[in-house]
Protein backbone atom coordinates (compact mmCIF):
# COMPACT_ATOMS: atom_id res chain seq x y z
CA UNK A 1 0.00 0.00 0.00
CA UNK A 2 1.08 3.58 -1.30
CA UNK A 3 1.02 6.50 1.45
CA UNK A 4 -2.39 7.62 -0.13
CA UNK A 5 -3.80 3.87 0.00
CA UNK A 6 -3.03 2.76 3.50
CA UNK A 7 -4.17 -0.70 4.67
CA UNK A 8 -7.83 -0.95 5.66
CA UNK A 9 -8.91 1.93 3.63
CA UNK A 10 -10.39 0.86 0.40
CA UNK A 11 -10.74 4.57 -1.71
CA UNK A 12 -12.54 3.37 -4.53
CA UNK A 13 -15.13 1.68 -2.81
CA UNK A 14 -15.10 4.78 -0.31
CA UNK A 15 -15.48 6.70 -3.44
CA UNK A 16 -18.53 4.81 -4.71
CA UNK A 17 -20.21 4.76 -1.06
CA UNK A 18 -20.00 8.50 -0.76
CA UNK A 19 -21.27 9.84 -4.54
CA UNK A 20 -24.43 7.73 -3.81
CA UNK A 21 -25.02 8.45 -0.07
CA UNK A 22 -24.10 12.26 -0.44
CA UNK A 23 -23.76 12.97 -3.98
CA UNK A 24 -22.18 16.24 -4.70
CA UNK A 25 -19.69 16.07 -1.31
CA UNK A 26 -16.56 14.93 -2.96
CA UNK A 27 -15.33 16.89 -6.05
CA UNK A 28 -11.78 15.02 -6.75
CA UNK A 29 -9.96 11.80 -6.61
CA UNK A 30 -9.40 10.93 -2.62
CA UNK A 31 -6.40 10.47 -0.99
CA UNK A 32 -6.07 9.25 2.44
CA UNK A 33 -3.59 8.55 5.66
CA UNK A 34 -3.79 6.83 8.64
CA UNK A 35 -3.42 9.59 11.76
CA UNK A 36 -3.00 6.79 14.37
CA UNK A 37 -3.37 3.57 14.62
CA UNK A 38 -2.99 0.79 17.81
CA UNK A 39 -5.08 -1.61 19.35
CA UNK A 40 -8.14 0.60 19.61
CA UNK A 41 -10.06 1.89 16.32
CA UNK A 42 -8.08 3.01 13.29
CA UNK A 43 -8.44 6.70 12.36
CA UNK A 44 -7.55 7.87 8.58
CA UNK A 45 -7.55 11.76 7.10
CA UNK A 46 -9.23 11.61 3.46
CA UNK A 47 -8.95 14.25 1.49
CA UNK A 48 -10.62 15.30 -2.37
CA UNK A 49 -7.73 17.84 -2.60
CA UNK A 50 -10.33 20.52 -1.91
CA UNK A 51 -12.32 19.31 1.36
CA UNK A 52 -11.35 17.27 4.18
CA UNK A 53 -12.71 13.74 6.54
CA UNK A 54 -11.79 11.19 8.99
CA UNK A 55 -12.85 7.38 8.41
CA UNK A 56 -13.41 6.14 11.79
CA UNK A 57 -12.69 1.69 11.37
CA UNK A 58 -11.88 -1.06 13.85
CA UNK A 59 -8.64 -2.68 14.02
CA UNK A 60 -7.30 -4.89 11.11
CA UNK A 61 -7.76 -8.12 11.52
CA UNK A 62 -10.59 -7.95 13.93
CA UNK A 63 -13.11 -10.60 13.86
CA UNK A 64 -15.78 -10.22 16.53
CA UNK A 65 -18.95 -8.55 15.48
CA UNK A 66 -18.11 -4.55 15.65
CA UNK A 67 -20.99 -3.59 14.04
CA UNK A 68 -22.41 -2.08 17.64
CA UNK A 69 -19.07 -0.06 18.16
CA UNK A 70 -19.12 1.96 15.27
CA UNK A 71 -23.05 2.72 15.44
CA UNK A 72 -22.11 3.59 18.99
CA UNK A 73 -19.52 6.67 18.47
CA UNK A 74 -21.53 7.58 15.29
CA UNK A 75 -25.02 7.98 17.44
CA UNK A 76 -23.36 10.04 19.98
CA UNK A 77 -21.38 12.55 18.21
CA UNK A 78 -24.70 12.79 15.95
CA UNK A 79 -26.52 13.58 19.43
CA UNK A 80 -24.13 15.92 20.44
CA UNK A 81 -23.98 17.84 17.48
CA UNK A 82 -26.50 19.66 17.62
CA UNK A 83 -25.56 21.08 21.35
CA UNK A 84 -22.74 23.26 22.57
CA UNK A 85 -20.90 19.71 23.37
CA UNK A 86 -17.70 20.43 20.22
CA UNK A 87 -17.87 17.42 18.35
CA UNK A 88 -17.32 16.99 14.26
CA UNK A 89 -19.74 17.21 12.33
CA UNK A 90 -21.22 13.25 11.16
CA UNK A 91 -21.06 12.38 7.73
CA UNK A 92 -22.82 8.92 7.76
CA UNK A 93 -22.59 5.74 8.70
CA UNK A 94 -21.37 2.51 6.81
CA UNK A 95 -22.31 -0.85 8.03
CA UNK A 96 -21.96 -2.83 5.25
CA UNK A 97 -18.29 -4.82 6.00
CA UNK A 98 -17.92 -5.14 1.77
CA UNK A 99 -17.13 -1.49 1.80
CA UNK A 100 -14.16 -1.41 3.76
CA UNK A 101 -14.44 -5.31 5.00
CA UNK A 102 -15.76 -3.69 8.44
CA UNK A 103 -18.32 -0.99 9.54
CA UNK A 104 -17.22 2.23 9.52
CA UNK A 105 -18.04 6.28 9.93
CA UNK A 106 -17.31 9.39 8.18
CA UNK A 107 -17.15 12.64 9.93
CA UNK A 108 -15.65 16.11 9.02
CA UNK A 109 -11.66 17.01 9.48
CA UNK A 110 -11.15 19.21 12.38
CA UNK A 111 -8.05 21.54 12.89
CA UNK A 112 -6.45 21.07 15.69
CA UNK A 113 -3.62 19.14 18.20
CA UNK A 114 -3.73 16.36 21.25
CA UNK A 115 -1.82 17.54 23.28
CA UNK A 116 -0.12 14.43 24.35
CA UNK A 117 2.77 15.28 26.58
CA UNK A 118 4.06 17.91 28.98
CA UNK A 119 6.99 18.81 26.06
CA UNK A 120 4.13 19.33 23.93
CA UNK A 121 2.54 21.97 26.05
CA UNK A 122 5.47 23.75 26.94
CA UNK A 123 5.76 26.04 23.77
CA UNK A 124 2.59 27.20 24.76
CA UNK A 125 4.09 28.92 27.66
CA UNK A 126 2.06 28.85 31.22
CA UNK A 127 -0.93 31.13 30.84
CA UNK A 128 -2.01 29.43 27.52
CA UNK A 129 -1.72 26.04 29.37
CA UNK A 130 -3.55 27.08 32.50
CA UNK A 131 -6.30 28.48 30.06
CA UNK A 132 -6.29 25.28 28.11
CA UNK A 133 -6.68 23.30 30.96
CA UNK A 134 -9.08 24.72 32.46
CA UNK A 135 -11.03 24.76 29.33
CA UNK A 136 -11.10 21.37 29.57
CA UNK A 137 -12.70 21.32 32.66
CA UNK A 138 -15.38 23.51 31.51
CA UNK A 139 -16.03 21.75 28.65
CA UNK A 140 -16.30 18.45 30.31
CA UNK A 141 -18.78 20.53 32.78
CA UNK A 142 -20.88 21.23 29.12
CA UNK A 143 -20.85 17.51 28.10
CA UNK A 144 -22.02 16.38 32.00
CA UNK A 145 -24.98 19.08 31.41
CA UNK A 146 -26.73 17.67 28.14
CA UNK A 147 -30.10 16.29 29.54
CA UNK A 148 -29.40 12.77 27.93
CA UNK A 149 -33.19 12.33 26.87
CA UNK A 150 -33.32 15.59 24.83
CA UNK A 151 -30.56 14.46 23.54
CA UNK A 152 -32.10 11.34 22.38
CA UNK A 153 -29.66 9.16 24.47
CA UNK A 154 -32.08 8.09 27.00
CA UNK A 155 -31.25 4.53 26.37
CA UNK A 156 -27.27 4.79 25.25
CA UNK A 157 -26.54 2.72 28.83
CA UNK A 158 -27.35 1.34 31.98
CA UNK A 159 -26.84 3.79 34.42
CA UNK A 160 -27.86 1.69 37.34
CA UNK A 161 -25.31 -0.35 39.20
CA UNK A 162 -22.61 1.76 36.89
CA UNK A 163 -19.71 1.59 39.55
CA UNK A 164 -19.82 -1.60 40.58
CA UNK A 165 -20.35 -3.21 37.40
CA UNK A 166 -16.88 -1.04 36.16
CA UNK A 167 -15.31 -2.09 39.18
CA UNK A 168 -16.12 -5.88 38.13
CA UNK A 169 -15.25 -5.15 34.54
CA UNK A 170 -11.49 -4.19 35.41
CA UNK A 171 -11.06 -6.64 37.92
CA UNK A 172 -11.95 -9.30 35.59
CA UNK A 173 -9.37 -7.47 32.94
CA UNK A 174 -6.65 -8.35 35.77
CA UNK A 175 -7.48 -11.58 36.93
CA UNK A 176 -7.07 -12.05 32.56
CA UNK A 177 -3.64 -10.88 33.14
CA UNK A 178 -2.11 -12.21 36.39
CA UNK A 179 1.47 -13.96 35.86
CA UNK A 180 2.89 -12.22 38.57
CA UNK A 181 2.53 -10.71 42.22
CA UNK A 182 1.64 -7.06 42.58
CA UNK A 183 1.54 -5.91 45.73
CA UNK A 184 -1.69 -3.84 47.07
CA UNK A 185 -3.68 -4.46 44.06
CA UNK A 186 -5.97 -6.55 45.81
CA UNK A 187 -5.87 -4.06 48.37
CA UNK A 188 -7.08 -1.42 46.12
CA UNK A 189 -9.55 -2.87 44.47
CA UNK A 190 -10.97 -4.53 47.69
CA UNK A 191 -11.27 -1.02 49.04
CA UNK A 192 -12.62 0.41 45.88
CA UNK A 193 -15.16 -1.93 46.84
CA UNK A 194 -16.08 -1.53 50.32
CA UNK A 195 -16.04 2.22 49.83
CA UNK A 196 -18.55 2.16 46.31
CA UNK A 197 -19.84 5.69 46.65
CA UNK A 198 -23.72 6.48 45.69
CA UNK A 199 -23.68 8.18 42.15
CA UNK A 200 -25.27 11.31 41.52
CA UNK A 201 -27.74 11.43 38.64
CA UNK A 202 -26.26 10.06 35.37
CA UNK A 203 -24.97 11.77 32.08
CA UNK A 204 -23.59 11.13 28.97
CA UNK A 205 -19.90 9.84 29.98
CA UNK A 206 -16.69 10.22 27.62
CA UNK A 207 -15.27 7.68 28.82
CA UNK A 208 -11.61 8.55 28.63
CA UNK A 209 -11.79 12.18 28.61
CA UNK A 210 -7.96 14.03 29.06
CA UNK A 211 -6.33 16.42 26.84
CA UNK A 212 -4.77 14.35 24.31
CA UNK A 213 -8.58 13.35 23.42
CA UNK A 214 -9.48 17.06 22.42
CA UNK A 215 -8.47 18.96 19.76
CA UNK A 216 -6.88 22.40 20.54
CA UNK A 217 -6.96 25.62 17.79
CA UNK A 218 -7.46 28.88 17.37
CA UNK A 219 -5.66 32.30 18.48
CA UNK A 220 -7.96 31.58 21.79
CA UNK A 221 -6.73 27.62 22.14
CA UNK A 222 -10.15 26.37 22.14
CA UNK A 223 -11.43 22.77 22.37
CA UNK A 224 -12.23 22.62 18.96
CA UNK A 225 -13.75 18.85 18.74
CA UNK A 226 -13.80 16.25 21.10
CA UNK A 227 -12.64 12.78 20.04
CA UNK A 228 -12.57 8.88 20.50
CA UNK A 229 -15.98 8.18 21.64
CA UNK A 230 -15.74 4.62 21.97
CA UNK A 231 -16.20 4.37 25.54
CA UNK A 232 -19.07 6.61 25.96
CA UNK A 233 -21.95 5.83 27.78
CA UNK A 234 -24.42 6.83 30.69
CA UNK A 235 -23.05 6.52 33.83
CA UNK A 236 -21.60 8.71 36.80
CA UNK A 237 -20.26 11.59 35.38
CA UNK A 238 -17.41 11.97 38.21
CA UNK A 239 -15.76 8.71 36.77
CA UNK A 240 -14.90 11.31 34.09
CA UNK A 241 -13.53 13.83 36.52
CA UNK A 242 -11.63 11.62 38.41
CA UNK A 243 -9.89 10.19 35.41
CA UNK A 244 -8.94 13.80 34.44
CA UNK A 245 -7.83 14.34 37.53
CA UNK A 246 -5.55 11.07 37.94
CA UNK A 247 -4.27 12.75 34.51
CA UNK A 248 -3.33 16.30 35.85
CA UNK A 249 -1.20 14.17 38.68
CA UNK A 250 2.33 13.76 38.11
CA UNK A 251 3.86 10.26 38.10
CA UNK A 252 6.86 11.12 39.97
CA UNK A 253 9.49 9.03 37.08
CA UNK A 254 11.57 10.82 34.91
CA UNK A 255 11.56 9.07 31.28
CA UNK A 256 8.20 7.32 32.06
CA UNK A 257 6.54 5.52 28.84
CA UNK A 258 3.57 6.90 30.11
CA UNK A 259 3.53 10.70 30.65
CA UNK A 260 0.79 12.37 31.57
CA UNK A 261 0.75 16.41 30.96
CA UNK A 262 1.40 17.52 34.66
CA UNK A 263 4.75 18.86 34.58
CA UNK A 264 3.95 21.59 32.26
CA UNK A 265 5.04 25.06 33.31
CA UNK A 266 1.59 26.39 34.07
CA UNK A 267 -0.55 22.94 34.42
CA UNK A 268 -3.20 23.45 37.33
CA UNK A 269 -2.91 20.92 39.83
CA UNK A 270 -5.77 18.19 39.96
CA UNK A 271 -7.34 20.01 43.45
CA UNK A 272 -7.54 23.28 40.99
CA UNK A 273 -9.37 21.32 38.51
CA UNK A 274 -12.10 19.35 41.18
CA UNK A 275 -12.69 23.12 42.47
CA UNK A 276 -13.21 24.41 39.45
CA UNK A 277 -15.87 21.54 38.58
CA UNK A 278 -17.61 21.82 41.36
CA UNK A 279 -18.25 25.27 41.02
CA UNK A 280 -19.39 25.35 37.44
CA UNK A 281 -21.49 22.44 37.60
CA UNK A 282 -22.98 22.28 40.98
CA UNK A 283 -21.75 19.09 41.55
CA UNK A 284 -20.77 17.62 45.25
CA UNK A 285 -17.28 16.51 44.16
CA UNK A 286 -16.33 15.73 47.95
CA UNK A 287 -16.23 11.66 47.11
CA UNK A 288 -14.00 12.41 43.87
CA UNK A 289 -10.60 10.90 45.52
CA UNK A 290 -12.69 7.05 44.99
CA UNK A 291 -13.22 8.24 41.71
CA UNK A 292 -9.56 9.12 41.12
CA UNK A 293 -8.37 5.89 42.76
CA UNK A 294 -10.43 4.23 40.83
CA UNK A 295 -8.67 6.06 37.77
CA UNK A 296 -5.07 4.89 38.75
CA UNK A 297 -6.51 1.09 39.80
CA UNK A 298 -8.25 0.88 35.75
CA UNK A 299 -4.84 2.11 34.32
CA UNK A 300 -2.80 0.07 36.76
CA UNK A 301 -4.84 -2.82 35.05
CA UNK A 302 -4.60 -1.47 31.41
CA UNK A 303 -0.45 -1.26 31.80
CA UNK A 304 -0.50 -4.53 33.41
CA UNK A 305 -2.57 -6.16 30.50
CA UNK A 306 0.24 -4.26 28.17
CA UNK A 307 3.36 -5.88 30.44
CA UNK A 308 1.47 -9.04 29.80
CA UNK A 309 1.30 -9.40 26.60
CA UNK A 310 5.10 -8.33 25.84
CA UNK A 311 5.86 -11.11 28.39
CA UNK A 312 4.45 -13.04 25.69
CA UNK A 313 6.15 -11.40 22.96
CA UNK A 314 2.98 -10.34 21.36
CA UNK A 315 4.29 -6.06 21.30
CA UNK A 316 6.17 -4.40 19.54
CA UNK A 317 8.08 -1.21 19.42
CA UNK A 318 9.94 1.41 22.14
CA UNK A 319 9.07 1.71 25.60
CA UNK A 320 7.24 -1.83 26.66
CA UNK A 321 9.95 -3.51 28.35
CA UNK A 322 9.67 -0.30 30.73
CA UNK A 323 5.77 -0.55 31.18
CA UNK A 324 5.66 -3.20 33.90
CA UNK A 325 7.42 -1.08 36.07
CA UNK A 326 5.21 2.05 36.03
CA UNK A 327 2.24 -0.39 37.43
CA UNK A 328 3.14 -0.71 41.05
CA UNK A 329 3.54 3.17 40.86
CA UNK A 330 0.31 3.45 39.81
CA UNK A 331 -1.14 0.98 42.60
CA UNK A 332 0.85 3.11 44.96
CA UNK A 333 -0.70 6.54 43.82
CA UNK A 334 -4.21 4.51 44.14
CA UNK A 335 -3.64 3.51 47.58
CA UNK A 336 -2.58 6.67 48.74
CA UNK A 337 -5.29 8.43 47.48
CA UNK A 338 -8.08 6.44 49.22
CA UNK A 339 -5.82 7.28 52.43
CA UNK A 340 -5.73 10.62 52.43
CA UNK A 341 -9.56 11.38 50.87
Amino acid sequence: MSPDHPPGLDLDRLRVLLDRERPGLVTGPLSGRLIEGGRSNLTYAVSDGAARWVVRRPPLGHVLATAHDMRREHRVISALHPTDVPVPRPVLLCEDEEVLGAPFYVMEFVEGTPFRTAEQLAPLGPERTRAAVLNLVDTLVGLHAVDPAEAGLADFGRPDGFLDRQLRRWAKQLDASRNRDLAGIDELHATLGRELPRSPAPTVVHGDYRLDNVLIGGEDDEIRAILDWEMSTLGDPLTDLGLLAMYSSPLGMPDSPVSTTAQAPGHPAPAELIERYATRSGRDVSGVAWYTAFAWFKLAVILEGIHYRYTLGQTVGRGFDRIGDLVPVFIEHGLTTLQEG
